[in-house]
């Protein structure tokens, strides 16, 4: 389990992170999000012991990360820029990540190599912004490291190979136990792949909960009422979030239980009824509402 607790990191006058407490357990996947300039990448960064916090700890199963060899190697990051030495070849910078991950899988590596379609003697500067990336992920995937740190990882994929990095995770996680931890201010790419996310908005945590109980709290639905009275009145008893009208047609986003939701409307004659399924993005803009945050002034993607 990674533990941060009361964290924060200064940069001169600047603060990127400021007193923040998460945890994350094991062998989940765990989604960081949040605007731009948010913290995410300083965060990730100071949980690989890449930078030292201002304030605060951060531990991997109880030892301290920042210049700790044993724990670093439990690690495994992706930087948003993947660095390559100059000239470097896949082949070589396997053989030196070897050196420092010392159960790299490099037979593994250099299937998985096969498989995408990236050739092991090219020099990685002739490699696309894509190619880069997949190798990046590759790299960290045979470095067998039990937590894999992620930033912006699918920016520069195609939709297919997108699918195959999160099959990798998937199979990762069944074989060994691996717990991906990834950030992005991409909500969609996320919704469909994460156990648990947390939301940073200018250096601090708006919320962190597991999606599904995110789910189990809030209700999308489209309903025609009979007459505007009928609408009032159903209106009148639910929490809602977000209201929208087309014509007589009625898109809501309320708070509650999925049973109580439906008891509201059980005893009011209905044109037209269905509750839709909600996206992450829905989600996160109902719960940073509900502790005082206007989403609207933020900018999603």
């Amino acid at each position: 389990m990674i533990e941060i607790d009361g964290v924060s990191k200064q940069y001169g006058d600047k603060t990127a992170i400021k007193d923040l407490f998460l945890g994350i357990d094991d062998e989940r996947v765990f989604g960081l999000i949040g605007t731009n300039g948010a913290g995410k990448s300083t965060l990730l960064r100071m949980m690989a012991g890449v930078l030292k916090p201002s304030r605060g700890t951060i531990t991997l199963d109880g030892d301290s990360v920042y210049e700790n060899p044993e724990a670093k190697r439990k690690i495994y990051f992706v930087a948003d820029d993947p660095y390559f030495f100059p000239n470097a070849t896949a082949e070589t910078m396997a053989r030196y990540m070897m050196t420092i991950y010392l159960d790299f899988d490099k037979k593994r590596f250099d299937e998985l190599l096969k498989d995408f379609g990236l050739e092991p003697k090219d020099r990685i500067s002739s490699y696309s912004k894509g190619m880069k990336r997949q190798l990046a992920i590759l790299l960290g995937i045979c470095a067998n490291t039990s937590y894999l740190l992620l930033d912006e990882v699918f920016d520069g994929l195609d939709p297919v190979m997108r699918q195959s990095m999160k099959s990798l995770f998937a199979e990762d996680m069944e074989r060994r136990h691996l717990t991906p931890i990834i950030a992005s201010h991409n909500l969609r790419e996320l919704e469909d792949f994460c156990d648990h996310i947390g939301f940073l908005h200018k250096g601090g945590l708006l919320l962190s909960e597991d999606l599904s109980d995110m789910k189990l709290g809030i209700q999308k639905l489209q309903c025609v009422f009979k007459n505007e009275q009928d609408a009032k009145e159903v209106l009148a008893k639910l929490t809602v979030v977000d209201h929208r009208t087309r014509g007589r047609l009625h898109t809501l986003v309320v708070r509650g239980e999925a049973s109580d939701v439906k008891a509201v409307f059980d005893h009011v004659p209905m044109t037209f009824f269905e509750v839709l399924p909600l996206t992450l993005e829905e989600i996160f803009i109902s719960e940073a509402e509900a502790v005082g945050y206007d989403t609207r002034k933020l900018i999603l993607k």
